[in-house]
Protein backbone atom coordinates (compact mmCIF):
# COMPACT_ATOMS: atom_id res chain seq x y z
CA UNK A 1 0.00 0.00 0.00
CA UNK A 2 1.50 3.53 -1.12
CA UNK A 3 0.63 5.99 0.52
CA UNK A 4 0.11 9.68 -1.17
CA UNK A 5 2.43 12.41 -0.11
CA UNK A 6 1.21 15.09 1.52
CA UNK A 7 -0.11 18.09 0.11
CA UNK A 8 1.18 21.45 0.54
CA UNK A 9 -1.01 24.47 2.08
CA UNK A 10 -1.96 26.86 -0.44
CA UNK A 11 -1.03 30.29 0.29
CA UNK A 12 -3.59 32.81 1.88
CA UNK A 13 -5.49 34.26 -0.25
CA UNK A 14 -5.77 38.32 -0.31
CA UNK A 15 -8.76 40.48 1.24
CA UNK A 16 -11.34 40.86 -1.05
CA UNK A 17 -11.91 44.39 0.17
CA UNK A 18 -9.05 46.91 0.32
CA UNK A 19 -9.26 50.12 2.40
CA UNK A 20 -8.37 52.83 -0.18
CA UNK A 21 -5.51 55.45 0.61
CA UNK A 22 -6.91 58.51 2.99
CA UNK A 23 -6.36 60.53 -0.27
CA UNK A 24 -8.52 58.95 -2.66
CA UNK A 25 -10.76 57.02 -0.31
CA UNK A 26 -14.01 55.56 0.74
CA UNK A 27 -12.21 54.15 3.81
CA UNK A 28 -14.40 54.02 7.10
CA UNK A 29 -12.78 54.77 10.69
CA UNK A 30 -14.55 53.26 13.58
CA UNK A 31 -14.50 55.25 16.35
CA UNK A 32 -13.73 53.32 20.03
CA UNK A 33 -16.03 54.50 22.69
CA UNK A 34 -15.43 53.18 26.23
CA UNK A 35 -18.04 51.19 27.59
CA UNK A 36 -19.50 52.25 31.03
CA UNK A 37 -21.17 49.73 32.94
CA UNK A 38 -23.55 51.12 35.88
CA UNK A 39 -22.80 50.12 39.57
CA UNK A 40 -24.82 46.70 40.89
CA UNK A 41 -28.42 47.49 42.01
CA UNK A 42 -28.25 48.27 45.91
CA UNK A 43 -30.11 46.47 49.01
CA UNK A 44 -30.55 47.26 52.33
CA UNK A 45 -30.92 44.70 55.38
CA UNK A 46 -33.90 45.27 57.40
CA UNK A 47 -34.93 43.65 60.72
CA UNK A 48 -38.25 44.32 61.95
CA UNK A 49 -39.31 44.39 64.91
CA UNK A 50 -41.27 41.63 67.21
CA UNK A 51 -42.59 41.86 70.88
CA UNK A 52 -40.39 38.78 71.38
CA UNK A 53 -37.17 38.72 71.03
CA UNK A 54 -34.57 40.49 73.23
CA UNK A 55 -32.98 43.69 72.91
CA UNK A 56 -29.79 42.10 74.00
CA UNK A 57 -30.26 39.46 70.88
CA UNK A 58 -30.46 41.99 68.78
CA UNK A 59 -27.41 43.95 69.17
CA UNK A 60 -25.56 41.21 69.77
CA UNK A 61 -26.93 40.18 66.17
CA UNK A 62 -26.14 43.43 64.56
CA UNK A 63 -22.86 43.43 66.19
CA UNK A 64 -21.57 39.75 65.05
CA UNK A 65 -23.64 39.63 61.53
CA UNK A 66 -22.75 43.76 60.23
CA UNK A 67 -19.73 44.70 62.27
CA UNK A 68 -21.12 47.13 63.92
CA UNK A 69 -19.44 48.46 67.84
CA UNK A 70 -21.80 48.42 70.63
CA UNK A 71 -22.92 52.16 70.47
CA UNK A 72 -24.13 51.79 66.77
CA UNK A 73 -26.03 48.78 67.22
CA UNK A 74 -27.61 49.99 69.89
CA UNK A 75 -28.81 52.66 68.35
CA UNK A 76 -30.15 50.45 65.38
CA UNK A 77 -31.72 48.36 67.93
CA UNK A 78 -33.40 51.21 69.92
CA UNK A 79 -34.76 52.56 65.94
CA UNK A 80 -35.75 49.30 64.83
CA UNK A 81 -38.13 49.02 68.51
CA UNK A 82 -39.33 52.39 68.34
CA UNK A 83 -39.97 52.27 64.33
CA UNK A 84 -40.84 49.05 63.68
CA UNK A 85 -37.94 48.47 61.78
CA UNK A 86 -34.24 49.21 61.33
CA UNK A 87 -31.45 49.65 58.35
CA UNK A 88 -28.64 47.19 59.36
CA UNK A 89 -26.75 47.82 55.80
CA UNK A 90 -26.35 48.25 52.27
CA UNK A 91 -24.94 45.70 50.34
CA UNK A 92 -25.16 43.93 46.85
CA UNK A 93 -27.88 41.42 45.91
CA UNK A 94 -26.15 38.32 46.63
CA UNK A 95 -24.28 39.87 50.40
CA UNK A 96 -27.69 41.19 51.07
CA UNK A 97 -29.57 37.53 50.82
CA UNK A 98 -26.69 36.03 52.60
CA UNK A 99 -26.81 38.60 55.62
CA UNK A 100 -30.52 37.56 55.90
CA UNK A 101 -29.76 34.43 55.49
CA UNK A 102 -27.48 34.20 58.47
CA UNK A 103 -29.43 36.40 60.87
CA UNK A 104 -32.40 34.29 60.19
CA UNK A 105 -30.61 31.12 60.94
CA UNK A 106 -29.16 32.67 64.21
CA UNK A 107 -32.58 33.71 65.61
CA UNK A 108 -34.48 30.34 64.80
CA UNK A 109 -31.23 28.18 66.39
CA UNK A 110 -31.90 30.66 69.44
CA UNK A 111 -35.86 30.52 69.44
CA UNK A 112 -36.23 33.66 68.62
CA UNK A 113 -39.27 35.06 66.05
CA UNK A 114 -36.86 37.72 64.73
CA UNK A 115 -37.28 38.62 61.25
CA UNK A 116 -35.00 40.19 58.65
CA UNK A 117 -35.52 40.81 54.79
CA UNK A 118 -33.45 42.75 52.10
CA UNK A 119 -35.13 45.87 49.93
CA UNK A 120 -33.55 47.53 47.05
CA UNK A 121 -32.46 50.91 47.10
CA UNK A 122 -34.40 53.10 44.27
Amino acid sequence: MASKPPKTPAPPKAPAFKPEDANGGDAVVLERRPLKTEPPQMYQVVLLNDDYTPMEFVVVVIQEFFNKDRETATQIMLKIHLDGKGVCGVFSKDVASTKVDQVTEAARKNGHPLQCVCEPIE
